[in-house]
């Protein structure tokens, strides 16, 4: 209802809209590596333990398209590969905050599975470049893929914020979680050529500077 409240609203006012999607329409990637392109159909199972958000950001995307479709509004869909950066919460199960705030404290950075899964890493400063720059993109394309396009294993990112912040932290791994899917690589020529858009900071940089913000403000952003 929410959703639809908002598409009114900009259906009212003639108003830009701006609607942040997810990767995980895509469903999970054919293979190793897999490259989504904003024309392809994903594929997903409705009744998986995360259906619910995966099937939300779906039907959210329909609701975008068919505003556009019908009532004319300027509806941008933005597919958000996974995004990481400072101020994230800590301690909310998310990878690179738990990995980061386990590594300060010297706790184990724990991987659920065997640290083979690969995905993207995009820098949160040019995710929301992209937003922007979606913003203020011709109407006549609604959908883009906004992500970091160099894959690295989730075995590499904990190695990689071991070094950074010098913890004599373990690496230890657990059964995979339920929940977790595979994610594929976005391809972003649809963004480069029409938006002018490319990720700039690479992971170490963007790990350097989300560590150094955590280690300065952690105890802002631990949940109680």
């Amino acid at each position: 209802k929410a959703m639809l409240s908002t598409l009114d609203l900009a259906a009212i006012y003639r108003a830009t809209y701006l609607f942040a999607s997810s990767s995980v329409v895509y469903g999970p990637p054919k293979d190793t590596g897999h490259i989504f392109h904003e024309e392809d159909l994903g594929t997903l199972d409705h009744l998986s333990p995360r259906a619910c958000y995966d099937e939300g950001k779906r039907f959210a995307e329909t609701c975008v398209e068919t505003y556009r479709e019908v009532k004319g509004i300027n509806a941008k869909i933005a597919r958000i590969f996974t995004t990481y950066g400072p101020r994230m919460r800590l301690r909310d199960g998310l990878l690179i905050p738990d990995f980061i705030i386990n590594a300060i404290e010297g706790k184990d950075l724990v991987i659920y599975g065997d640290g083979a899964l690969t995905q993207t890493f995009c820098f949160v400063s040019d995710i929301v470049d992209g937003l922007i720059r979606c913003m203020r993109s011709d109407p006549a394309q609604s959908v883009f893929n906004l992500g970091h396009d160099q894959p690295q294993t989730v075995q590499e990112a904990a190695e990689m914020i071991l070094t950074l912040t010098g913890s004599s932290s373990r690496i230890i791994y657990e059964e995979p979680l339920e929940f977790l899917t595979a994610k594929g690589i976005p391809d972003l020529h649809r963004a480069k050529e029409m938006l002018d858009w490319i990720p700039v900071i690479g992971l170490q940089e963007g790990l350097q500077r989300t560590i150094d913000y955590t280690s300065a403000k952690k105890e802002m952003f631990v949940l109680s």
